[in-house]
């Protein structure tokens, strides 16, 4: 899969994918393997619900994680995208492995 990376240091979080692109806070972090992965799960699941449902699964992951955890983190942690690529960022070869839509099975 072909991305590519845009380093913006203001960026609000660690790191974040917006297909085609993995957004960095510092060029440093391209030589991260598992935040590379991590991001690079991200861009998997954003193709295969085609881009734009997999924003808007996303937010309303988070908006109901939100009122179950009562907390941002809490919220954020277990949104089910969230889950599945912090489960195999460590992974190298999950990606040439994985089913698709694995998130599913990190929903609830």
């Amino acid at each position: 899969m072909r991305f590519w990376f845009i380093i913006l240091p203001k960026l609000s979080a660690n790191a974040m994918a917006i297909f085609p692109f993995i957004l960095l806070k510092n060029k440093a972090q391209k030589q991260d393997p598992v935040l590379i992965n991590h991001e690079q799960i991200h861009l998997r699941q954003q193709l295969e619900l085609l881009i734009l449902p997999f924003y808007f699964l996303y937010v309303l992951n988070y908006f109901i994680n939100l009122v179950k955890y009562r907390n941002h983190h809490g919220a954020y942690i277990n949104i089910s995208f969230e889950k599945e690529a912090y489960y195999f960022e460590q992974d190298f070869n999950y990606l040439s492995n994985r089913e698709w839509y694995s998130w599913v099975k990190f929903l609830g």
